[in-house]
């Protein structure tokens, strides 16, 4: 069953977005966050995977309406973002999922990929209504993070041969979280690279890798969004 595209309010300002719906018609609720290029097909494709498994699943156009296909025109993008004005996005983005009519759950779920990954711990420090956050290989150098203030669970799925986020990065932000007595799930998964689950971007794409992620994923949303 395919999405559409919707548009909901940000702090007073129109946001458009991807909206993909379980067939049922009720379920858990996730905003699903895009890599550095923007929201692209690939996180489509992602939100529908989650609406075909009974989520409701909304990508927020964090760009609003620009998108890259090569990495320098998708680097100038993301160093561009205005990340107080992306929160505000993800804020409106959990706001109006919550008010969809077979919402199932009382928090929403957060899911990030790259630059998204980041922003979904972001979301999460900065909303008590995200009930839960899986970051995939998160990085964006302009994003800090509190977390005193998440109450979410944390999932981190990571890349053994990533260069933009390395092992020591990993390490670090695993201690942040339970540095602040938060819980952190991480696995990092051997001989793949950043991206290793984008499977458009076949020269990282890692069937097995992204296949055992992606179920991690649906259990964890399952179990901590109720």
């Amino acid at each position: 069953m395919a999405g559409q595209h919707v548009e909901f309010s940000a702090s007073g300002s129109a946001t458009q977005g991807y909206l993909a719906k379980p067939e049922s018609g009720s379920g858990p609720a996730v905003i699903v966050i895009q890599e550095w290029w923007g929201l692209v097909d690939h996180i489509k494709a992602v939100a529908d995977r989650f609406a075909g498994e009974g989520f409701f699943a909304l990508a927020p156009d964090l760009y609003h309406g620009e998108a890259a296909t090569r990495p320098d025109d998708a680097g100038r993008l993301m160093m561009a973002l205005q990340i107080e004005r992306a929160i505000h996005d993800l804020r409106g983005a959990v706001s109006y999922l919550k008010a969809q009519d077979g919402v199932s759950s009382s928090k929403v779920g957060a899911v990030g990929f790259c630059m998204g990954g980041q922003l979904a711990l972001a979301a999460g420090c900065d909303n008590p209504d995200v009930g839960a956050c899986v970051d995939f290989y998160g990085v964006h150098p302009n994003v800090t993070l509190d977390f005193s203030g998440l109450q979410a669970p944390v999932l981190g799925l990571f890349a053994e041969k990533d260069e933009f986020v390395n092992a020591d990065a990993v390490a670090k932000l695993e201690n942040d979280i339970r540095s602040a007595d938060k819980s952190a799930d991480f696995h990092t998964y051997p001989n793949v690279d950043h991206a290793f689950f984008n499977e458009t971007r076949t020269e990282v794409y890692n069937e097995e890798a992204a296949n055992d992620a992606w179920q991690k994923t649906l259990e964890f949303f399952r179990q901590n969004l109720v």
